[in-house]
């Protein structure tokens, strides 16, 4: 398995035709079913712990940078520098055995199994099924487009979906949302320098709030989102 200090980590600009290609993957629009999932959100807004624009910041930013956005970066990365499919699939297995619950494993499962299907049949890319991040950073590697641009692009569309969700269930308004997305751009930014210079020995959580959210939303009485 690649580690720290092993993983290729190019950061030129992408050319106009891969960006497109890269948006159009992450773009909301690409049926991965990513607005069917709250990442625990649901219920942490009916437990009160997100009750505005504030406290939602405060959870996402915690997320993106001591969670599962700088985790799934680390991930992406090293399924981008993987050297053969018995390395994809040692990555791949670890971000199934990270995911603290049986709905975000379903979360990252059926959204890349999605994105496998939609990504091979269209490029025509050989992918085997694998978690979102990872088979995000495999078709990236194999389209020859580079990490840098596409772990930025990745997290924005991780942060922009789940904005979209608390949307809905805070709710807050879209002006507000979309401000909200805005000044979390540049944590973004800085969350994926660091963890492109990082590897697989430095994952790590301490999302705990969000973690056993994502476990009590198993059990809630009524929901909109599958996670």
């Amino acid at each position: 398995m690649a580690t720290a200090g092993l993983i290729p980590m190019p950061i030129e600009d992408l050319s106009p035709e891969a960006l497109l290609t890269l948006m159009q993957w992450l773009s909301p629009s690409y049926p991965v079913g990513a607005f069917s999932y709250s990442h625990g959100l649901e219920w942490a807004v009916q437990a009160g712990d997100v009750f505005d624009v504030d406290s939602f910041q405060d959870w996402l930013s915690d997320i993106i940078q001591h969670g599962a956005g700088r985790n799934d970066v680390i991930l992406l990365a090293a399924a981008y520098g993987a050297q053969d499919k018995a390395e994809l699939l040692e990555v791949d297995t670890l971000a199934r055995a990270l995911s603290p619950s049986r709905e975000r494993l379903m979360e990252t499962a059926d959204q890349g199994a999605a994105f496998v299907r939609v990504t091979s049949d269209i490029w025509g890319l050989d992918m085997s099924e694998l978690t979102f991040a990872v088979s995000v950073g495999a078709a990236s590697s194999a389209a020859g487009f580079a990490l840098g641009a596409t772990a930025r692009l990745f997290l924005q569309a991780f942060a922009g979906n789940l904005v979209s969700a608390a949307i809905r269930l805070v709710p807050l308004g879209q002006t507000e949302g979309q401000r909200c997305l805005a000044s979390l751009s540049p944590l973004c930014l800085r969350t994926v320098e660091q963890a492109l210079g990082q590897g697989i020995d430095d994952l790590g959580s301490c999302t705990f709030l969000a973690d056993i959210a994502s476990m009590k939303h198993e059990t809630q009485y009524s929901r909109l989102f599958r996670s």
